[in-house]
């Protein structure tokens, strides 16, 4: 049962309390975004989780911080490394109610600790740019202030939440990956404040993504005196790379080499070669199908004398489609928005969420509920004020609606 907009309209009134909190909502949109967090600055990210525990304390949930697990990545040497990620920040309130809606956004961003980017400025009234002001603080602030006014309410009583703010979604949440399927089981669906498209838009449905390493490797020799004895890696992975390239026949997949590397001095055959592909697509019968495609060239190139090719990776964030589940929810979230004023608009995208890994675990989502805004990822990222308290009473209108179901 869905709540219907004539319905939901006798709760509008219990929203009020959002009307008059722009002002400080901004004063704390800037507080965090001129904090530092990119993925790997740990000491910025334990300062802006100080920072969210502060605020999000005031809920009086069940607030617990707890470690992220330890990333493995293969460097240019094509040895693994083990990367610490930082804290995960997780709250849970009334734990024990039937009704249970999950809550999620990161607090990391894709600005390091030394890029020249690090502060908020106003480009112009209402449009303010700063890192991560968009993706995905502004969002953070919009949970944050959608659970305040939701909790002023008498119906909060009737459904439990839990909230996951995690320190790593821009690397695809390989700390938090573990996390999100304790908890995607204990809840009915997710909410998640990712910024909304450009154009207000929310997204329906997302590509997924993998990522794949390929190591090559050749048999070193002196470029002159023994070329013939040498079994070039860079050669061979030039090749594989373009096999790969190849693969682009489908305008749902998505194949890109995005970083080769290997060799050393000029006069020595290189022995060593290694290559990062990204690759998205819309199905998962796509990624049974691309995975396969991808085995079976590095069984051919295995086959090439003195070489050998080793593949690593997987789809950390699979597809994330538009199930019954999610569609039902969608007609919950335009009921919401019907009763406000604000036309919901739905479009998908070819980006990936923390949104696609809930789907992977069976609860549906909707996914970018934060702000509006645009050029995220970017020195030009900026976040439109003005939609702060709308995405906060929206969001908060759909958790009264399904209280009061």
């Amino acid at each position: 049962m869905i709540v219907q907009p004539v319905q939901l309209k006798t709760l509008d009134k219990e929203l009020a309390w959002l009307d008059n909190q722009s002002d400080s909502m901004i004063q704390l949109v800037q507080e965090l975004c001129n904090q530092n967090s990119g993925t790997m600055n740990l000491a910025g990210l334990n300062r802006a989780a100080e920072i969210i525990v502060r605020e999000f304390s005031a809920l009086d949930g069940e607030l617990k911080t707890h470690p992220s697990l330890p990333m493995q990545a293969i460097g240019d040497d094509g040895r693994v490394t083990t990367q610490s990620l930082g804290t995960i920040i997780h709250i849970a309130k009334r734990p024990e109610a039937k009704k249970k809606v999950l809550l999620c956004i990161h607090y990391d961003t894709v600005y390091a600790v030394d890029d020249s980017f690090q502060s908020c400025r106003w480009l112009e009234p209402g449009k303010l740019n700063g890192p991560g002001v968009a993706d995905a603080k502004g969002g953070l602030i919009v949970m944050l202030y959608a659970l305040r006014a939701f909790e002023k309410s008498q119906l909060a009583q009737k459904i439990g939440w839990e909230v996951l703010i995690n320190p790593d979604e821009e690397i695809g949440s390989p700390g938090s990956r573990d996390f999100i399927s304790q908890i995607a089981p204990r809840c009915d669906f997710g909410l998640l404040f990712e910024p909304a498209l450009i154009d207000g838009s929310l997204v329906s449905w997302r590509k997924g993504v993998g990522n794949f390493v390929f190591i090559v490797r050749g048999r070193s020799a002196h470029a002159g005196r023994d070329f013939a004895a040498g079994r070039n890696a860079i050669v061979a992975m030039s090749q594989l790379m373009v096999a790969v390239a190849e693969l682009n026949t489908d305008p749902e997949v998505t194949l890109n080499v995005g970083r080769v590397s290997g060799g050393g001095a000029l006069n020595v055959v290189p022995d060593l070669a290694v290559g990062r592909v990204n690759v998205r697509i819309k199905t998962n019968d796509q990624r049974v199908a691309i995975v396969g495609k991808l085995q079976s060239l590095v069984d051919k190139f295995n086959q090439l004398d003195g070489i050998s090719v080793e593949m690593h990776g997987e789809f950390t964030s699979p597809p994330k489609e538009v199930t019954p589940e999610v569609a039902l929810l969608q007609k919950r979230i335009e009921a919401s928005a019907e009763v406000l004023g604000v036309p919901v608009r739905w479009q998908g995208s070819g980006g990936a969420s923390d949104g696609n890994k809930f789907a992977d675990e069976g609860l549906p989502n909707i996914d970018s509920l934060g702000p509006c805004g645009g050029s995220i990822h970017s020195s030009d990222e900026f976040l439109m004020t003005d939609s702060l308290v709308p995405r906060a009473r929206l969001a908060a209108l759909t958790l009264l609606g399904y209280a009061a179901e």
